[in-house]
């Protein structure tokens, strides 16, 4: 079955999904480079150029071989037994051994002529149920027939992926409950969205593939910098990147009340608190430094021009020198990246900054480990009104207690606070059930609107409000709307 991705090819240095049965692991398509994958070795080299989708078998040396469809030869009317009760697992109904086994794989049998082998040397095989027939070949064919499909990383496929290989990265949610945030959030292309996430950038990314490259995201993010391990498996083109804005969470408050500026700036947010602490005191220093650069050249370089009168023990010391010169270079160098980098960040903080004063953003993201409320009521100010914004929380209480605190600050209306079910079903001939393996739950939404927050109930100092307080106000609203 092609999964995503049309006809596009899989190239060298893409981001590509190895898939078999029901789990998925991410890898960038390199040459020579050994992957592991549900304990089968092998090489991506064979893959470049095929179209996503495809189908690969691992033979011999690990090398990837796409796989020829052969149409499942029916046994003619298979022997089967009618129940299963006289079936004991005592692990002696299979006479090939473990280095039988092992000898046939050493040979370069394929893996359907080893489960054939394996039927036809189980004593116990005639005996079983059809069905239990079935679902023996089923386990024999998952551990002897190896067999890859690589498909092109979307939305679905990683969380699919994350949800079940590291659900902690992605606080527990489920990939039907990320599909109605985006649902909820109204996100499509040309929205302004600002997105608060701790799950790995997997939120990120999939706010990104809906949006397509249009409009303007800004990932609002705790600590040193945004986390988007998530992001880049979905290989987007460089261009999605362009209206990516990064703000702090820890600048959100000086920027509502008006004393935002940048240069409070620790010089480099992306080092640690300790690395701040040293750079802070040594910038100014390190810029005098630099412009004393530009200007002459340094004392060892003059000593260099005038040839002098000791070569010989010049000679001794020139590597030395020479060394310490290429090294005071580096340094002169590391610092200057360092300042471009700091101006860049600063550039981009700017801008980033601006765009939430306008306080015009379409819709708002959260889903975080942090507790919501504090987050909810400080990024709402950014959003437009009638706007959606959706939290995601691992949990329900917290989300309980941001309803209620919600409900009395107002702003907002369409509260409702949500869980999705979701219920796995095996769909085969008289044996359709529900999946034993059903996931507990996938995590919590609130969900609502935004409306112009009448200022008048939320902040009593206002002499308009305390004129105001009659309950006759709702005139003043009506003449408040803008037509």
């Amino acid at each position: 079955a092609m999964e995503g991705g049309g006809s596009a090819r899989i190239r060298e240095g893409d981001c590509a999904v190895l898939k078999r049965d029901e789990v998925f692991k991410a890898v960038s398509v390199l040459r020579r480079r050994k992957i592991i994958f549900e304990k089968q070795w092998f090489y991506l080299d064979n893959a470049i150029g095929h179209v996503y989708g495809t189908t690969f078998e691992v033979t011999s040396g690990g090398n990837l071989q796409p796989k020829q469809e052969v149409e499942e030869t029916t046994t003619e009317t298979k022997e089967a037994g009618t129940d299963n009760r006289n079936i004991v697992d005592d692990g002696k109904s299979q006479k090939l051994t473990h280095d039988d086994i092992k000898a046939l794989k050493d040979k370069g049998i394929k893996g359907q002529e080893i489960v054939q082998q394996l039927i036809e040397n189980s004593t116990t095989f005639r005996d079983k149920t059809e069905f239990a027939q079935d679902k023996y070949i089923k386990k024999k064919k998952k551990k002897y027939e190896a067999v890859i499909t690589i498909v092109k990383p979307s939305t679905r496929i990683l969380s699919t992926m994350y949800y079940a290989r590291e659900p902690g990265k992605i606080s527990h949610m489920r990939y039907d409950t990320l599909a109605q945030m985006l649902t909820l959030g109204n996100i499509h292309a040309g929205n302004k969205m600002i997105v608060m996430e701790t799950c790995a950038g997997l939120v990120l990314g999939a706010v990104m593939e809906r949006m397509g490259g249009y409009g303007s995201i800004i990932q609002m993010y705790p600590g040193g910098g945004p986390v988007r391990a998530a992001t880049s498996c979905f290989g987007f083109p460089k261009p999605f990147f362009d209206n990516l804005h990064e703000f702090p969470l820890s600048k959100v408050q000086s920027l509502l009340s008006g004393t935002f500026t940048t240069e409070t700036l620790p010089a480099d947010p992306e080092d640690n608190a300790l690395v701040e602490e040293e750079s802070n005191g040594l910038t100014e220093e390190k810029q005098t430094s630099l412009q004393e650069t530009e200007e002459e050249p340094s004392p060892e370089a003059a000593m260099e021009i005038n040839p002098t009168e000791e070569q010989d023990t010049m000679d001794i010391n020139a590597e030395d020198v020479e060394f310490k010169e290429n090294k005071e270079k580096e340094n002169k160098e590391n610092v200057r990246e360092k300042q471009i980098k700091q101006w860049e960040r600063r550039k981009k903080l700017i801008e980033a900054a601006a765009l939430l004063r306008e306080k015009n953003a379409d819709g708002l993201i959260v889903a975080s480990k942090f507790h919501p409320t504090p987050l909810l009521l400080s990024l709402l100010e950014f959003v437009a009104p009638s706007r959606p914004f959706v939290v995601y929380c691992q949990y329900k209480e917290p989300l309980l207690d941001c309803y209620t605190k919600l409900r009395e600050r107002g702003g907002v209306i369409n509260l409702k606070l949500s869980e999705t079910w979701l219920r796995n079903y095996q769909v085969l001939p008289d044996r359709s059930h529900p999946k034993l393996t059903m996931s507990g739950g996938g995590g919590y939404l609130l969900s609502g609107i935004t409306v112009i927050l009448d200022k008048g109930k939320s902040d009593p100092s206002n002499s308009e409000a305390l004129k105001m307080e009659e309950p006759s106000s709702k005139r003043c609203k009506l003449q408040d709307l803008p037509c």
